[in-house]
């Protein structure tokens, strides 16, 4: 999510020290260490396929109006509210219409858990007015990109014209995916490197566990996650696994350096956004564009256009899991941080795909896409390699003995997933087999039975 807030004022840029410095004035002591999520949904007219438009009065700019009860000021571009800020929080929109909170950071992620629970109540009483139904699916199941919404928000209009000239389901991703995100924090840069190593090594195993899109225009598109698999077709330059953060010198400034190499989508000035026409980072530095010349905030903007697997920002942000429902949200966040935030689970995590080829992890993401736990690899079946990360994660949460007012540590927001683990059936296997029983085949008994 950006809002592209005014950064007219941003000084320039007079070395790669000060681009390496952004990530270095990120890290905080462990003791400050924090979560925050993100996570994202569609919007349906009642129990229709019927998307949300942006306009009228069952559209998306009530919807953000209507948030503004509970705290949350709407933002606008150009006269169109495109957002709405809260305190700590922010409600942001996709380029279809999904609706998106990033939340707070918080201590613990049974206070994560709150939060979106509180959000999706939010929502929902919302819903119930303007008669839309919210579903939590990592792939919008009918419709297509051409039925779709388009959002008001120039940057995606400047995406639109760049992205499919890349990637041949750039519009899929933009239009049609939705996902459920975390942040973490970092103390140092070998800390960062050990957090980005563990996970890009596991990425896909976590994948598995919430693969949850399987229809694609009605129809079963013989895949767990089929978000993830459009995602391996939208952009090779800022998409996917990273090679390089496997080697063992990577640090931020070989971060800086993929960052520069990657071409820009646009620079923005006075408001405006002016087409940086594939110019790489490296060469706005060197050249400029036109009359301009890098500042600081024109890369913080281009770090906002980079979609690895797992992005370093001044966080660092897991990005491969299908969005689910609201207990299965919970628990995304809770197992990156059973793994990130305790240095042993850190350790084993990496461990467990240890030695594997990089075209294997490549493999690995697309046997994923497709038969989501059923997948396998040379270090074993993605199942039991699914079970022994959540034995990792779990040990790891309770080592942290971060405790709710029950006394629970985060194990507990950890246990949604584990009937997934125990049956071998993602959501994606259960919404699949529903889908051809109880709801047979009807658009509106999948979305009423799916909807928060």
């Amino acid at each position: 999510m950006s809002l592209d807030l005014d950064k007219d004022s941003s000084p320039p840029i007079s070395s790669l020290d000060d681009l390496v410095a952004i990530f270095r004035r990120a890290e905080r002591p462990k003791s400050d260490w924090k979560v925050g999520m993100e996570h994202e949904k569609f919007g349906f007219l009642g129990t229709t396929p019927e998307p949300v438009p942006y306009e009228g009065r069952r559209g998306i700019r009530t919807v953000l109006e209507r948030f503004e009860r509970y705290g949350f000021t709407p933002w606008a571009e150009e006269g169109n509210p495109i957002a709405g800020r809260g305190a700590g929080a922010t409600l942001s929109l996709e380029p279809g219409g999904q609706l998106e909170l990033s939340g707070r950071p918080y201590t613990s992620t049974h206070a994560c858990r709150d939060e979106l629970l509180h959000h999706i109540a939010q929502a929902k009483a919302i819903g119930a007015e303007l008669g839309i139904s919210w579903l939590g699916v990592g792939y919008r199941p009918f419709g297509t990109t051409g039925t779709a919404p388009w959002m008001p928000k120039i940057r995606y209009g400047v995406m639109r014209e760049y992205l499919p000239t890349r990637g041949r389901l750039a519009l899929d991703m933009m239009l049609m995916t939705s996902t459920v995100q975390a942040n973490y924090d970092f103390d140092s840069e070998e800390d960062m490197a050990r957090k980005m190593r563990a996970g890009m090594a596991v990425s896909s195993i976590v994948s598995a566990i919430w693969a949850n899109s399987f229809l694609v225009d009605g129809k079963d598109s013989g895949y767990a996650s089929y978000r993830y698999g459009v995602w391996n077709e939208v952009d090779p330059d800022r998409c996917g696994l990273l090679s390089f953060v496997f080697d063992p010198d990577f640090g931020y400034r070989r971060w800086v350096e993929y960052a520069l190499d990657v071409p820009m989508f646009f620079v923005r000035r006075a408001g405006r956004y002016i087409k940086a026409n594939h110019l790489t980072f490296r060469r706005y530095m060197a050249e400029g564009l036109g009359e301009h010349r890098a500042t600081m905030g024109d890369f913080e903007d281009h770090l906002t256009t980079l979609f690895p697997e797992v992005r370093l920002k001044t966080v660092i942000e897991v990005r491969g899991a299908d969005v689910a429902d609201s207990e299965m949200n919970a628990a995304l966040a809770a197992i990156w941080k059973g793994i990130f935030y305790d240095a042993d689970a850190c350790a084993a995590a990496e461990a467990l795909t240890a030695g594997m080829r990089f075209e294997e992890r490549l493999t690995l993401q697309r046997d994923v896409a497709r038969h989501g736990l059923r997948a396998s690899c040379s270090k074993g079946g993605v199942l039991d390699l699914a079970r022994e990360l959540y034995r990792i994660a779990a040990a790891g949460l309770e080592r942290q003995a971060c405790r709710n007012a029950a006394g629970d540590d985060e194990r507990v927001v950890l246990r949604a997933i584990e009937q997934v683990l125990e049956s071998g059936r993602s959501p994606a296997d259960v919404w699949r087999a529903r889908w051809n029983g109880d709801l047979g085949g009807d658009p509106a008994k999948l979305i009423a039975a799916m909807a928060y």
